[in-house]
C-alpha cells in the first residue's frame, strides 16, 4: 500500500497497515523538502510514472484537500482497518477509507469512500456516511444517523439517533447534536447551535 501525504495522519495509517501484516514501501508528497517519515522514503508525485497498478490511500486529514487529491489520481484505492477495530459483518466500507484502533462500526452501517473513522469512535446501526467524512476520536454516532459528504465531526461529539447532518458541515469537539444540521453549517455546544457557515 502506498500513502499520499507524509504527515501525522500518514504515521497512524502506516502503523495500521503494518499491524495488519502489510507494508508501505514509500510515501508520496508534493513537498520536495520532505524526504522520509518514520524511516520510510518519501517521493514526489512527479517522480512516479504510473500508479495504475498500485493500491493507495490518501493520508491527508483535511477533507477538502483529500478530495482534491483523490480526483487527480488515477489508481486503485485500498482500505486500512486497524486489527483492534470492531467492524460488524453487515457493515460496508468504501475504498480509500481508514478505520482506526478501537473504533466500532455496527450492523448495517454504510461508510462511503475516503472517510476517516478515527480512534475509539462509535458508529451505531444503520448510520450512513457519505464520502470524505471525518469522524474524530471519541465521537458517538447513535443509530440511524446520516452524515453528508465532507463533514467533519470533532472529537468527543455526540449525535442522537435519527439525526441528519448535511454536506461539508463542521460539528465542534464535544458538541451534542439533537437537531438536524444543514449543509455547510458549523455547530458547537450542548445542545448544538449554528455559529456560522463554511464557505
Amino acid at each position: 500500500m502506498i500513502l499520499f501525504g507524509a504527515s501525522g495522519h500518514a504515521k497512524v495509517i502506516r502503523n495500521i497497515i503494518r499491524k495488519g501484516g502489510g507494508d508501505v514501501p514509500f510515501l508520496l508528497d508534493d513537498n520536495e523538502m520532505v524526504k522520509e517519515l518514520l524511516g520510510v522514503e518519501v517521493r514526489t508525485f512527479s517522480s512516479i510514472l504510473d500508479l495504475s497498478h498500485e493500491e493507495l490511500i490518501v493520508s491527508i486529514g483535511i477533507n477538502r484537500i483529500r478530495k482534491k487529491v483523490v480526483q487527480k489520481l488515477k489508481t486503485q484505492f485500498g482500505i486500512a482497518i486497524h486489527p483492534a477495530a470492531v467492524i460488524d459483518i453487515d457493515a460496508q466500507i468504501g475504498k480509500g477509507t481508514v478505520v482506526m484502533a478501537r473504533a466500532v462500526v455496527n450492523s448495517s452501517v454504510i461508510i462511503g469512500e475516503h472517510c476517516i473513522i478515527n480512534t475509539s469512535c462509535s458508529v451505531d446501526h444503520d448510520c450512513v456516511l457519505d464520502g470524505y467524512v471525518h469522524v474524530s476520536p471519541g465521537v458517538t454516532l447513535c443509530g440511524d444517523v446520516t452524515v453528508g459528504e465532507g463533514t467533519h465531526i470533532g472529537a468527543g461529539a455526540i449525535v442522537i439517533p435519527g439525526i441528519k447532518i448535511g454536506k461539508w458541515a463542521t460539528v465542534g469537539a464535544g458538541t451534542v447534536v439533537i437537531n438536524d444540521v444543514p449543509d455547510n453549517a458549523v455547530v458547537v455546544g450542548n445542545p448544538a447551535r449554528i455559529i456560522k457557515y463554511n464557505d
